[in-house]
């Protein structure tokens, strides 16, 4: 049996910490409004310098340490991202050419918070097939460069960072890995989530610069309901598809989206709040990045451990939804 088992994992976040109070002299809000509605307490902002190929590289180099593999042993990299550097090449190639990672498969995938699950339901297909030896699954977000920072409602939410899986080709009796990932999209609410500004769709000019076209757009009422009930969904299908119950779930490491979105899906399952990873607090919504960032966390920590089963739900804009069922 082909697994596609987790070899390593990494993750990276920049220096710079934007706190509640520090937000509370750019916009009208308070550390109490922020924390209530949402959880967060801080996030971190990328320096001017660095580009969402610079935090993917930091993360990627700790996977790959972690799996005992050099870059060149990578046959494909999948860069998860809704902030590419720009809009070609993609950033997965600047990526690679930053890991000094030859000839492999390179490329980027758009999914938004939902583009890790994504990236490892592709990874998870090449692996099992026997197509590929080791690929490296990377997620990373500068969002603080397309939030609109006089719209409190969006701009305390999301932070930067990037995280990192490495999935490696393997053969056991027991299934270990990625059991299973599932995936849904549904564009009928890609009103919801969305950053309209398109390049494809109309050229950048002074108006829709001046309309503020080029920022995140958010429907919070909608997207939190959907999220729930999305979620919620998505993780029984994959307990019940691998034969598991709710009760055999070691682990929740949901999307880092909101607190308030975390423990309703928690209640929802009937999941223990000891058993849902949440650091929401310390890195705000990292986007496709916050499940391998808190993944990566939970088990540099020991507080995941080998034979653990651990439960990944998201939802992202789109509207996309998915999970992923790992034994570790």
């Amino acid at each position: 049996m082909l697994n596609a088992e987790i070899k390593g994992t990494g993750m990276y976040v920049p220096e710079k910490v934007l706190t509640n109070f520090d937000l509370e002299k750019l916009v009208d809000t308070s550390d109490d409004w922020i924390k209530e509605r949402t959880g967060i307490s801080e996030r971190r902002i990328a320096a001017d310098n660095q580009a969402p190929s610079d935090l993917a590289l930091e993360a990627s180099k700790i996977a790959l340490s972690s799996a005992g593999l050099d870059a060149k042993d990578l046959d494909m990299i999948i860069v998860c991202t809704s902030t590419p550097d720009i809009i070609f090449p993609s950033t997965a190639c600047f990526l690679q050419k930053k890991l000094e990672a030859g000839n492999c498969a390179a490329y980027d995938i758009s999914a938004v918070c939902s583009g890790f699950v994504f990236g490892l339901s592709i990874a998870e297909q090449y692996i099992k097939s026997g197509r590929y030896q080791n690929i490296l699954v990377v997620a990373t977000e500068v969002n603080s460069r397309i939030v609109d920072w006089k719209d409190r409602s969006t701009c305390v939410i999301f932070g930067d960072g990037s995280g990192a899986m490495i999935l490696s080709k393997t053969e056991s009796s027991e299934k270990i890995g990625i059991l299973s990932t599932h995936i849904y999209s549904d564009g009928g609410y890609s009103d919801l989530i969305q950053n309209p500004g398109g390049f494809g769709k109309e050229r950048i000019s002074k108006e829709a610069l001046e309309a503020n076209k080029f920022v995140i757009k958010m429907d919070g009422g909608p997207t939190f309901k959907l999220a729930v009930r999305r979620m919620t969904e998505v993780s029984l299908e994959a307990l019940k598809f691998n034969g598991y119950t709710l009760d055999d779930v070691d682990w929740v490491v949901p999307h880092q989206a909101n607190q308030r979105i975390i423990d309703a899906v928690g209640a929802k399952l009937k999941i223990p709040k000891e058993k849902v990873a949440a650091n929401i607090q310390k890195y705000g919504n990292t986007s496709a990045a916050s499940i391998p960032i808190a993944f990566h966390e939970w088990t540099n920590s020991n507080k995941i451990k080998s034979g653990d089963l651990i439960l990944m739900p998201v939802l992202g804009a789109g509207l996309t939804w998915g999970a992923a069922l790992v034994k570790w």
